[in-house]
This record gives structure tokens, sequence and C-alpha cells, in this order.
């Protein structure tokens, strides 16, 4: 067993020399790290079971907590705020106290912030599987969790820059750069995307609607990624690889140019994810420049990594710790080279909605956060616990399982998503689609599903040997909870000479300045993309026949969202002729001005359903019935799972005043004294299709959840028909 150092006293003590000791909180880094550790390998195993449900439909297991649109988002919430997220606190908490040479300005802030993640994180795990979501991706988690967020991120900001205005050392070095970056970004990205109106307490409504939905939820979407798992992953990185190496990091001026650069140009390319979408076309072409910009500062900091190695490489080939890292900073190249890439137009024509993006993402997802924790762990337990790492042998075999892992993962993903956009696309010498039938582009990637799995299973089995590892890694050695380290007091009153660098007189010694100029800076794209948006009518031109959802309509969009369809399905078809052939009409701007939040989906793993209950494709409502009770009665070898709770419960209708009280709220155009009215229409519409089913042969109650479901699927694309 582990045994702790006696607790040492944390007020600093001065010496003869001058120097004054303190004491590093180790404690916190070893909750962080015990916590990230714990929920990856959570989030891994339902990434896994995600990733086999589309090999194997029976392990949805019919019941409603495990179908795969409820899990998806627990697996990505689970991998970017738990794992990673407890990783960036291990790490921020454990390098800023060595470069502030400062214990954390407050024991109790860094305790806050510990428990009130993991609350989080648990109550994300518990109201996910429930059904309790707001809709949006990497955003899912409902009002009262995003206030939580908020507060316990302002207290790790708190609780950083305090420890950063008490520093011994002067100068800021680069890695505090990106953590002060991080912190200001974070807040306002999750603030802005976040507004909602509450109508219970776990259902609300986005405060926006349609296109400026959109354009806010992918504003935050690619900046959860640059701000979430980049910016403070390359502070770790500044940090742990010198620190691992050795070596100075390769340069300074590179490190200017890199952290600048990065955090203005990352935060005006979100709109590279609604390429082809019913988005104004100036906002697609300045998502577009400044995503190809990002290539310059990103692989700026890639080489600044790789170069502080120069001169250790023969210590690569034998540290895990070190191999772990290069293939993380190499894996960031990789990442942001194809990432602008797939914002070129001619190349997201192909690649959106396939699998290429799924390959994408977790190219950076497992090689880069997930490497460069993993490095960061093997770092920091021999240290923290005063001890060798138990095995370089276990820590290499852990190397190669992960390494081969991402590959067995990325590569199937890669055809896959190449598979379906030739299939999508490919016509007959007659003109017609190849493939009409969409099933016939799922049937084929199950292979590559199948090996997609078995590359995860590799990746979490290394997982399992790194734990092991690093358990007998603590036991062999002994806990020091409190580091003891000397420093001496920053001078008062000191003036910097004129003859120091701009950078380091104005803003590496004055973090105040530098949080200013940060928050100005990924202000200025945020507001030139966000608010013309909102203020210039002419970027939404309105459609009139498009109406307000009916009650029941309005019931059934709620359920389709608290089952995750849209991980799924998409509502956004673009103006190519293989997708209006298969589907009818492109998709125009004002079809989604009521629609709270947007459903336009980033992944095709069933048909585009925007015109789902139009003329072309509309189907009765007896197929949606059977549909979804038994997928392969209507599409044999479907790999949709079966939903047998929505034939059994009632549908909730104690919420639909309410629902309809806030859509008005929200500027949806129902009458003065809808409200009234509502739940008369909603039983009238209930009927109908009870009785439209009856005529098939179906009998059930007009109360199910079902027909609300029928009734919102059957209005999809209906609005607009008049109008092509």
């Amino acid at each position: 067993m582990t045994t702790e150092s006696s607790e040492q006293s944390k007020v600093p003590k001065s010496g003869s020399s001058g120097l004054e000791t303190f004491y590093y909180d180790n404690q916190i880094v070893r909750m962080f790290l015990i916590a990230s550790v714990i929920f990856g390998i959570v989030g891994m195993l339902v990434g896994l079971l995600a990733a086999l449900q589309l090999v194997f439909p029976s392990l949805n297991f019919q019941l409603a907590y495990t179908t795969f649109g409820r899990i998806r988002p627990l697996h990505t919430n689970a991998v970017i705020f738990a794992f990673v997220g407890n990783g960036l606190f291990a790490g921020v908490y454990y390098s800023l106290q060595r470069l502030t040479k400062a214990r954390m300005y407050s024991d109790l802030l860094s305790q806050i912030n510990f428990w009130g993640w993991q609350l989080i994180i648990l109550a994300a795990a518990i109201s996910l599987p429930l059904g309790f979501t707001s809709g949006k991706e990497y955003a899912e988690l409902e009002w009262p969790i995003d206030i939580a967020i908020a507060l316990v991120w302002v207290v790790f900001g708190l609780n950083m820059f305090m420890t950063i205005l008490k520093r011994r050392e002067r100068h800021l070095y680069v890695a505090i750069w990106f953590y002060i970056a991080t912190f200001v970004t974070v807040a306002v990205l999750h603030i802005v995307n976040s507004f909602e109106l509450p109508v219970a307490l776990f259902k609300s409504y986005s405060w926006y609607a349609g296109v400026q939905d959109a354009l806010v939820q992918w504003w935050y979407g690619h900046n959860a990624v640059a701000f979430f798992l980049t910016t403070p992953y390359l502070g770790l990185m500044y940090y742990f690889v010198p620190k691992a190496a050795n070596r100075p990091v390769y340069s300074y001026r590179l490190s200017i140019i890199h952290f600048w650069a990065l955090i203005f140009i990352y935060i005006w390319a979100g709109p590279h994810h609604l390429l082809y979408n019913a988005l104004p076309d100036w906002a697609q072409s300045l998502g577009t420049v400044f995503s190809i910009m990002l290539i310059a500062p990103s692989w700026g900091g890639m080489l600044n990594g790789l170069f502080t190695l120069r001169g250790a490489w023969d210590r690569v080939r034998e540290d895990a710790t070190l191999k772990f890292m290069v293939v993380a900073v190499t894996c960031y190249g990789l990442a942001t080279f194809e990432g602008p890439m797939l914002s070129l137009k001619f190349v997201n024509a192909m690649s959106h909605f396939t699998d290429w993006t799924i390959a994408h993402v977790h190219v950076g997802g497992l090689g880069w956060n997930g490497f460069l924790t993993f490095g960061m762990m093997y770092f920091l337990f021999p240290r923290m616990f005063n001890t060798k790492l138990y095995s370089s042998k276990l820590a290499n075999w852990h190397f190669w399982l992960g390494t081969l892992g991402i590959i067995f993962y990325a590569l199937p993903m890669y055809w896959a998503g190449f598979t379906q956009s030739l299939m999508w696309k490919q016509f007959t010498e007659a003109g017609m689609l190849a493939y009409p039938n969409f099933l016939e582009t799922v049937t084929q990637l199950k292979p590559m599903y199948a090996m997609r799995a078995f590359g995860g299973t590799l990746f979490l089995a290394g997982v399992f040997v790194m734990v092991y590892n690093l358990i007998k890694t603590a036991q062999s050695g002994s806990f020091n909870k409190n580091e003891a380290a000397e420093a001496a007091p920053l001078a008062p009153g000191y003036v910097a000479p004129k003859s120091d660098h701009w950078h380091r007189r104005l803003l590496e010694w004055r973090p105040v300045n530098m949080l200013v100029w940060s928050l100005i800076l990924i202000l200025i794209g945020g507001l030139v993309e966000l608010v013309p948006t909102f203020l210039v009518k002419e970027n939404i031109p309105t459609i009139s026949s498009v109406k307000p959802y009916t009650p029941l309509e309005l019931q059934g969009r709620d359920i389709y969202i608290r089952e995750g369809c849209s991980n799924c399905h998409s509502q956004m078809i673009r103006p190519f002729r293989s997708e209006t052939e298969r589907y009818g009409e492109y998709s125009k701007a004002g079809e989604f001005v009521y629609d709270h939040p947007f459903l336009w989906g980033s992944k095709r793993t069933g048909p585009d359903l925007g015109r789902e209950g139009g003329s072309k494709l509309r189907k009765p409502d007896s197929w949606h019935f059977n549909h979804m009770l038994d997928p392969e009665s209507m599409s044999p070898n479907s790999i949709m799972p079966a939903y047998p709770w929505l034939f059994l419960n009632d549908l909730n209708t104690s919420l639909t005043v309410a629902k309809i009280s806030a859509m008005k709220k929200l500027g949806v155009p129902y009458g003065d004294g809808y409200e009234d009215q509502a739940m008369d229409d909603l039983v009238k519409q209930q009927e109908t299709i009870a009785r439209s089913l009856q005529t098939d042969g179906i009998e059930i109650s007009k109360d199910r959840e079902i027909i609300a479901l029928i009734s919102y699927l059957q209005r999809l694309g209906r609005d607009i028909e008049g109008n092509q």
C-alpha cells in the first residue's frame, strides 16, 4: 500500500538566504488523474458499445437507456469533459504551481473545482441516458447543469488567476498563456451557446432558432475543440515535452507567433462545419478562409514541439513517455492539417455527413488528447510517488496497443467515409441514382464498423495495461502530498528595462494584460460572424408558407430530440444533384425559423429526413409505426434500433401549455391566447393519426408517444412544397 508524507505547513517560511519555503499541492493533481483514468475507461467502454451497436443492432438491448441515440452523447461527453477535462485540470494544477513557484491560491477552491466537476459528470451520466438533452452537439446537458458548469469553471479560473498574481516567478511561461486563453474563451463560448429558456427542471429550448442556432452552435462546437481540447493541451505540451526530454523549447519567438495567431484565427473557423448548408454564403466563406489560415500557427506549434526534442531522439526510442508525446504532437499536426483541408468546399462536398469526419475527430481525440494524457500520467506518477515507473516494458506495450488501436480505428473510418460519399453521389449511365436505397450504403459499411470496434478494443486494452502499471508504480513508492520547494518572492516595484523584449515587458509580466488581450482577440471573430446573422434580416429570408409546429408535432419533435435521432439523421439537403434526386428540393434558411434548437445533424448513419413528410418521400403513418416498432420489418438489414417504449408510454402533456408559452416568448407566432386552445388541437391531431393507423389494421391508443413522433415525421418538408 502507498504511504503519504506527513502534512507540512502550507505557510511560506523565509530563510536566511531570502528564499521562501512553500509546498506544492500534489493531492489535487492525484485526484484529477485518478478521475481521468476512471472516467476515461467508462467513456471508452460506452464508445465501444456504440461502435458495436452499428454492427450488431441487438446490442441496443431494446432498452430506452442503452440505445445508440442516447449513449452516443454520453460517450462524447464522458471522453471530452470527464477523461480529457480531468486530465486537463491535473496537468494545469501540476504545471502552474511549478511555473509560478507558488502553491495554488486556495486549497478550498481546488477541492470545489474537483468535486464540482465530478458532480457535473455524474449528472451528465444520469441525465443523458434518461433522455434529458438540449439536442445540441457537445452541449447536450440541460440548463441546471449548464449553470453548474459555468460556476465551477469560474472557480477554476479564479483559483488559477489568483495563483498567477501571487507568483514568485515574474515571467509567465508560454504554457500559462494558453491556460489563460483557455479559461476566458471557454467561459465566453459556454455562456453564449447555453442561452436557453427553461420550461421545466430538465427541459428547455434554445434561445436561438434555425440558422442562428446552427451558427452559434458550431461557433461553440468548433471552438470547444479549439479551446478545450487544443489550447490547454498545447499548454501542457509546452510544459511536459521539454520536461520529459530535459530540453528547452525550440523557439521562444515561434511560441509567441503560435499563441497569438492561433487564438485569433481559430475563433473564426466554426462555419466550416456548415458548408453547403442553409448558412449565408459570406459566413461559409469566412469559415473556409480562416480555416486554411489555421494551418500556419497549428503547424508552427507542432514543429516547436517536435524540434524541442532535437538531440533527444535516442531517448525517444527507449522512453515510452516521450513516445506517447511524439505521437501526440504528430497527431495534432495531422488533425490540424486535415481540418483545414476538410473546410475546402470541394473536399467538404465529399466528406460532410460521412464517417470521414469520424476518422478525423478520433485522430485528434485518441492521438492528440489521449496520448498526451497518457504521456503526462507516465511522467507524473513516478515523480509524485518518489519512485521509478514499475515497468517500462508494459508502458511500451501500452504505446503499441494504443498506436495500433488508432490505426485500426481511423483507416476503416476513412475507407467508410470514401465509400459513403462515392455511393451517395454515383449515377448510372441513364442518369439515375446508382444506389437509390440509402440502406445499400449502410450495409457496405458493416465490415468497416467491425474493424473500427476492433481498433477501439486495442486502444482500451492499452489503457488497462497502463492502469495496472500505474497502480504498481504507486504501490512501490510513497506519495508526496505536499512537495517542498524554495523560491525568492518577487521584488516589489520592479521596472522592466526597455532593452527587454516588448512581449515580455507588456504581456508576459502582466497577466491582466494577457487576459484582456486574449479576450479582445477571441471576441473579434465571434462578433463579426454572429452579429450580422442576428441583425441583418436578409441573411435569413423567410418563407410565408412555413408555419409553427402544432402542439402534437412540437411534442413529437421533443421525443425525437430525447431519443437522439439527430445523431444518425440529418435534416439538411444540400444543393447537389445527388441529394435533390434522392430527397427533394434543397433546404432553405427560412424553413428553420421556428426550430429551437436546429436539427441539421452532422452525420448520416441513416437517410436525411428533411423532406420525410413531403409528397416525394411521404410514407403512410403505418409505415412509421412499424418501422419504429421493428425497423427490419420495413427496411431489411437495417441497423436502426427498435423503440418499443414509444408504444407503451403515454404522452406527457402536462407541459404542453408551458411549451407553447415558451415558444411564444422565443418569437414563434402562435396567436394570442393559443395556450387555451393547444390541448384541443393536440387531441384532434392524435385522433386523426390513430384513425389513419386503424384503417391499416393497427389498434393503438391515441395517447401513446409514437403518435406524437409520427406527427412530427410527417410534418417534415411539407411547408415548402408550394414554394418549390
